[in-house]
């Protein structure tokens, strides 16, 4: 077994991430394209994340997730968590190149804002 001790990793194509492929060239894995930590409470404020410009507070326990690298296509896979509650969920909606939207939920269909919202971004 070899290990590969660097700082830096670059796609040599000049697009994209950097894929993890196996000894047969099979892709194996990729990185994450963005993902974002943010408190949605109150004033809603980014806490940490990787690609994302700004959030966008359309209303109660509705966001916009702005990219600052756009994706190349809107078919991207978003998966989030919120952290306050069991009974929290969070909906992804309005794929687009430059955004995607958030919405948190409450059980089945009331809105709710949360202090811990995740999201992260896979694809495109």
């Amino acid at each position: 077994m070899s290990t590969l001790k660097t700082g830096t990793v670059q796609n040599n194509t000049g697009t994209g991430a950097p894929l993890f492929k196996n000894n047969a060239g099979t892709e194996i894995g990729q990185l994450a394209k963005a993902w974002v930590l943010f408190n949605g409470k109150n004033t809603v404020a980014i806490r940490d994340d990787f690609n994302v410009e700004s959030l966008t507070d359309n209303g109660t326990g509705d966001y916009t997730i702005n990219f600052t690298t756009a994706m190349s296509s809107a078919n991207y896979a978003v998966a989030g968590a919120i952290g306050d509650d069991g009974n929290a969920t969070a909906v992804p909606e309005n794929f687009a190149t430059s955004s995607v939207g958030l919405q948190a939920k409450y059980g089945s269909s009331s809105f709710a804002d949360y202090a811990y919202t995740s999201v992260i971004i896979f694809g495109a």
